[in-house]
């Protein structure tokens, strides 16, 4: 059995998936097809179908007339080790997308995405309650999660 998401794009499926394969270190686009046949999001030879991993997940996508945008209620999750990667990936998905609070993002083709260090939830998790509240209203009140700052929060 394999468990696959899916995404569904109106437009620049490719590009998507060009962007998220080359930033994402262990990623691929495996193949591209047009669906053969006619269906209720257009005719034969108009609906595109991928396959692609990004790091170790992997993905199908579509592209075609949809009724349903992306939302907040499915993101992807990119837990970062270092403060350079959470800017890398930051900038180019940020690119020509949507900023949010709390290390959220939208992308130029409206996917979701949180880009957080891997430390962050560590300190959550810590048994000191009083530290990891430090930590998560640190995080509340930024854009792009800093882990420095996230640490200088730890130690009160």
């Amino acid at each position: 059995m394999k468990v696959t998401q899916n995404l569904w794009f109106d437009r620049e499926m490719e590009a998507a998936i060009a962007t998220y394969t080359s930033l994402i270190p262990n990623s691929s686009h495996e193949w591209t097809s047009a669906l053969p046949a006619d269906s209720p999001s257009g005719p034969a030879e108009s609906v595109k179908i991928a396959s692609f991993t990004i790091g170790d997940q992997r993905y199908q996508a579509f592209e075609a007339q949809r009724s349903d945008s992306f939302n907040h209620t499915f993101s992807i999750v990119v837990e970062c080790d270092t403060q350079a990667e959470i800017d890398r990936l930051w900038d180019a998905l940020g690119k020509g997308g949507t900023i949010e609070q709390c290390g959220w993002l939208k992308d130029r083709w409206g996917v979701s995405w949180q880009i957080t260090p891997r430390r962050l939830g560590e300190l959550v998790r810590d048994p000191d309650r009083a530290k990891a509240r430090r930590v998560a209203e640190a995080m509340l009140g930024m854009v792009k999660l800093d882990i420095a700052a996230l640490e200088a929060a730890a130690e009160g």
